[in-house]
């Protein structure tokens, strides 16, 4: 399938194994290949979501061990506050215990049950529109078209399946 993937892509996928291995992750999630979606290509910045400001929202999420901000909203709504409740865990185990990212794994670095979904969804989504490469706007819309908070992440900045579908017609139609 790999050799599908348009130099771009490729270029996301690889560029998702070194933000893994910068975090120090043992795996390569959804996340990851977001993060490298935003670094790698300008994709984002043309839907009206600037790298840095998603690099922020990625990190607030990964700190909170993968919480969206959806989630906060709810459990705050009960009276749990999480923020208070990450300070608390990151004063006993450290900052960051919630990332995932303390696990220091060198080599290979397998992705995540959610990421090779994302990959394989990518392929559907490139043959439904008909092309025969798979490009960084498959992957988008692959992260938007599956349930997970990096979707819930996108959605908070208007960027859904929707959007980034319309954003491929435009690009096919000139």
């Amino acid at each position: 399938m790999f050799e599908r993937f348009s130099t771009e892509a490729r270029e996301v996928v690889i560029g998702a194994q070194r933000v893994a291995s910068d975090e120090k992750s043992a795996n390569v999630d959804a996340f990851h290949l977001l993060t490298s979606l935003s670094l790698n290509t300008g994709l984002l910045a043309t839907l009206g979501c600037p790298a840095e400001e998603l690099a922020d929202d990625l990190r607030r999420v990964r700190r909170r061990g993968g919480m969206s901000d959806a989630d906060v909203e709810a459990l705050s709504g009960f009276g749990i506050d999480v923020e208070h409740i990450v300070e608390r865990v990151e004063q006993t185990h450290g900052e960051g215990a919630l990332t995932g990212g303390t696990r220091s794994k060198r080599g290979h670095r397998p992705f995540t049950r959610e990421a090779k979904k994302v990959l394989e969804k990518c392929l559907r989504e490139a043959i439904d529109v008909g092309d025969k490469r798979i490009d960084a706007e498959h992957i988008l819309l692959a992260l938007t078209s599956l349930p997970g908070v990096a979707a819930d992440v996108l959605a908070q900045r208007g960027i859904d399946y929707l959007a980034v579908r319309r954003l491929l017609e435009r690009r096919a139609a000139s």
